[in-house]
């Protein structure tokens, strides 16, 4: 069985992306570039602060950030 996609805004990505380091390097338009300085890993978001990202675009997201779904929720979790 696959793992289970939580619903997530732009802000809440940001959010697990800032705590492991990621910096915003570029936005052309409402698309923002997050870079990690050490790996080099790179990601673009599409920044509509309250609206739910589809869940392949999240996929994507995770995908350019080197983390997977299960990453993303444990280090959500730790945030609250």
């Amino acid at each position: 069985m696959g793992e289970r996609q939580p619903r997530v805004t732009a802000n809440e990505i940001i959010k697990v992306l800032k705590s492991l380091g990621f910096e915003k390097i570029d936005q052309t338009g409402s698309h923002q570039k997050w870079k990690h300085p050490l790996t080099g890993k790179q990601t673009i978001i599409p920044y509509h602060s309250e609206k739910i990202i589809r869940p392949k675009t999240f996929k994507k997201i995770l995908e350019g950030a080197s983390l997977t779904i299960n990453d993303f929720i444990r280090i959500r979790m730790k945030r609250k």
